[in-house]
């Protein structure tokens, strides 16, 4: 099955709460994630929210990385979003919850653009 992407959804639980709602330590955290799993960053912003919690996004090359905590529940709401071959989104889900101190993680990942199901055979082979 070819696809033109691989999206994982990641719910992290029982992360620290002093650096889920430490906007520019979840910004450092993301965009490193990015680089180890070997995407190219172009550009990223974040924002805090009161009395708690941060959103972003890292937009990449390949696509993209995205969150929203809610620290006083110890929870990251994760997604990343790759495309081609060289960048390997589990690389970066692991980096984050590792970072966030995280105590579990479920996570899983769709393929996006399911270029067979889209476009005849021999055109897929082209791409």
């Amino acid at each position: 099955m070819n696809a033109l992407g691989r999206h994982i959804l990641a719910e992290i639980y029982g992360c620290k709460f002093d650096i889920l709602n430490d906007v520019k330590k979840v910004e450092q955290i993301m965009v490193q994630a990015a680089l180890e799993a070997g995407a190219e960053v172009r550009e990223f912003v974040f924002h805090k929210f009161s009395p708690q919690g941060v959103s972003g996004v890292v937009v990449i090359s390949e696509s993209h990385l995205a969150i929203h905590t809610w620290p006083e529940l110890g929870y990251a709401a994760v997604d990343v979003f790759t495309c081609g071959e060289k960048v390997d989104p589990w690389d970066a889900c692991n980096y984050l919850a590792e970072q966030f101190g995280a105590e579990q993680v479920e996570a899983k990942e769709t393929k996006r653009g399911i270029i067979d199901s889209i476009l005849p055979q021999k055109a897929a082979a082209n791409l």
